[in-house]
């Protein structure tokens, strides 16, 4: 079909940005996937806490050894028997936190990977339900990275949150705690104090570090979706030597994208300076308080060795709180944008009363004083009115940008009318469900684009449940079995990205046969044999015309040699028809059809 350029900026924009949606919204539209597998949150919640209780206790059994190994023993079998134990124990609360910690992720993998899979899957389902204009404003390289970041965001958050926050939040509690009960509140106090300026800090820094995020990821995108569109493009980079062009393009989007990095990386820098300035300065000021009370007797030394086992326990992973919380603000951000595709509203929806069509044979179709426009100030269709009888066929000619290819999907529904309607077998299409009409539709398309997969796949996928004969009977129907038999691996052979390993009429021919497996009762070829030489060209319209037959066809033509056995012949120009009639009429009347049948004929040709 042909493209037209359906450019929206407010459109562009909309996909551009991120929803102004919070942190704990984004968080409320993940919990959903997660609760599906709400037993195994409680197990890994109950392992969690389970985990930071043991760690808790090994500083405490660590003092109990420190002090019961002071100089002054009671007897030697104490020294022998109680130490020990203590060593025993010490081992055991040591095996017993990573034995929690492995049980929670062996549990919460699950609910992890699912949750992943599902949103993977709802965003992919969304996409392809999406109307047509979408898809041909899209980027795809920016669109796939941003998938990519948001299911890996499902991962990064559930790891930093439920592997790091929450642990760390329950070990400060209980750290706390113990401080104050067991010592002065002195100690807590300055703990507290010391923590709640590393966060602040961290907070406030990492915020700020945002933006430069942002813009770093903004330029990724941008960066691989230029080098995602030039590959994609290879031939045409090939065909004007803009191999080095290509390269100084991509070359500046990486520049960018290097001092970008750079900025970045000078900001954390000066984040983990100031981190690791308080945290120094904290550990100091607990230490000096726990040794002048070792010194006037208030604690034992196996209470200084506690209190610093605690401080080392507590900072560790405080000391990645940084990291962490800009990995879970930027998942956050990633999984934000995967949301906001999701939210992209349907142009073309189906209504809550649609129903399915159902047939029997061959439908009338009906446009009826159909209006459209891509855009409103570039009106397409001008009281577009015909009918296709059932089983009939009818043909629409006339020049490029006439607006005979809208007519295809517009009634494949790929937009929706602005004025008029279009009635399949009595019902107007927009009462229908898309899926139930489109079954009953195949399309030769005049840009056939194939998946990167085998020349097999690529002609069931017309109907994915077909047999192996099927198939080899619709490929001899498109007269391109031989072909396929005559390469080294046959039907199995990879027709390459988007098909470019196949010349114009191979790809074409295959188009057909798929069309031919699907085997629909209405028909639309545009431009079916427009990739094919003449012989072929010849061969092929007689098997289409074969095909045809019962079926409601709808023939969008350049060449008038292919439509002169239509049953009616409809000329457009300006997305109006300006004639119709048959062949021998259209000749008769001595207008455009007659002009452009002569110019055919002469062999000269309108573009």
């Amino acid at each position: 079909m042909r493209r037209h350029a359906h450019t929206s900026s407010s459109d562009n924009q909309n996909s551009a940005t991120v929803s102004g949606r919070s942190d704990r919204e984004t968080l409320s539209r993940l919990w959903p996937y997660l609760w599906q597998y709400k037993w195994r949150v409680m197990l890994a919640l109950g392992f969690m806490v389970g985990a930071k209780l043991a760690n808790v206790g090994v500083p405490l059994l660590l003092k109990d050894l420190v002090d019961r190994l002071a100089p002054h023993p009671t007897a030697a079998q104490a020294m022998l028997v109680v130490p020990t134990g203590l060593l025993v124990a010490y081992g055991l609360l040591r095996l017993s936190t990573s034995l929690f910690a492995e049980l929670r992720e062996l549990v919460f993998a699950k609910a992890t990977e699912g949750a992943a899979r599902s949103i993977s899957l709802s965003v992919f389902s969304h996409l392809h339900a999406l109307s047509l204009r979408f898809h041909l404003e899209r980027q795809t390289g920016g669109m796939t990275r941003d998938i990519e970041r948001g299911t890996r965001a499902v991962h990064s958050l559930i790891s930093y949150s439920l592997y790091s926050i929450v642990p760390t939040l329950i070990e400060v509690t209980l750290v706390l705690t113990l401080l104050a009960t067991k010592f002065d509140m002195a100690f807590a106090w300055i703990t507290l104090a010391a923590l709640v300026l590393y966060v602040t800090f961290t907070v406030s820094v990492t915020q700020w570090r945002t933006q430069y995020r942002k813009v770093m990821n903004e330029l990724d995108s941008k960066a691989h979706s230029r080098a995602i569109d030039s590959l994609l493009n290879y031939e045409t980079v090939k065909y004007f030597n803009n191999e080095s062009f290509e390269a100084r393009r991509y070359d500046e989007a990486l520049e960018k994208l290097r001092k970008a990095g750079l900025k970045s990386q000078q900001t954390l820098s000066l984040l983990n300076t100031g981190q690791q300035t308080i945290i120094a300065v904290g550990l100091i000021i607990m230490l000096w308080r726990a040794t002048q009370g070792v010194v006037v007797g208030r604690m034992t030394v196996g209470d200084l060795v506690m209190v610093n086992a605690f401080m080392i326990q507590l900072y560790i992973p405080l000391n990645f709180l940084g990291v962490i919380y800009r990995e879970i603000k930027q998942s956050l951000t990633d999984l934000d944008k995967m949301f906001t595709l999701m939210e992209r509203e349907r142009e073309v929806a189906d209504a809550p009363d649609a129903s399915p069509l159902l047939l029997k044979g061959p439908p009338a179709v009906r446009f009826d004083h159909v209006q459209f426009a891509y855009e409103p100030d570039r009106p397409i269709l001008h009281d577009i009115s015909f009918e296709i009888p059932a089983g009939q066929t009818v043909a629409v000619v006339g020049p490029s940008g006439s607006g005979k290819s809208t007519l295809a999907r517009l009634l494949y529904r790929f937009y929706d009318v602005q004025g008029g309607c279009i009635n399949v077998h009595g019902h107007d299409i927009r009462s229908l469900t898309q899926d139930s009409l489109r079954r009953h539709i195949g399309i030769v398309p005049q840009d056939t684009v194939l998946f990167n997969d085998t020349v097999a796949y690529n002609i069931a996928y017309g109907r994915p449940e077909a047999s192996r004969q099927e198939v080899d009977a619709a490929a001899q129907a498109a007269r391109i079995h031989d072909f396929i038999v005559s390469t080294p691996k046959g039907y199995e052979t990879v027709v390459g990205e988007r098909g470019l390993k196949l010349s114009g009429g191979e790809k074409q021919r295959v188009a057909i046969a798929r069309t031919l497996l699907k085997n629909p009762p209405i028909l639309v070829f545009d431009e079916a044999t427009s990739a094919l030489d003449s012989a072929n060209e010849r061969a092929i319209q007689a098997e289409l015309a074969a095909v045809a037959q019962g079926k409601t066809v709808l023939v969008i033509a350049h060449r008038l040699s292919t439509v002169v056995h239509a049953h009616e012949i409809l000329v457009m120009e300006a997305g109006r028809i300006i004639e119709r009639g048959t062949h021998a009429r259209l000749l008769a009347q001595n207008g455009r059809y007659a002009d452009m049948w002569r110019m055919q004929q002469s062999g000269q040709h309108e573009d």
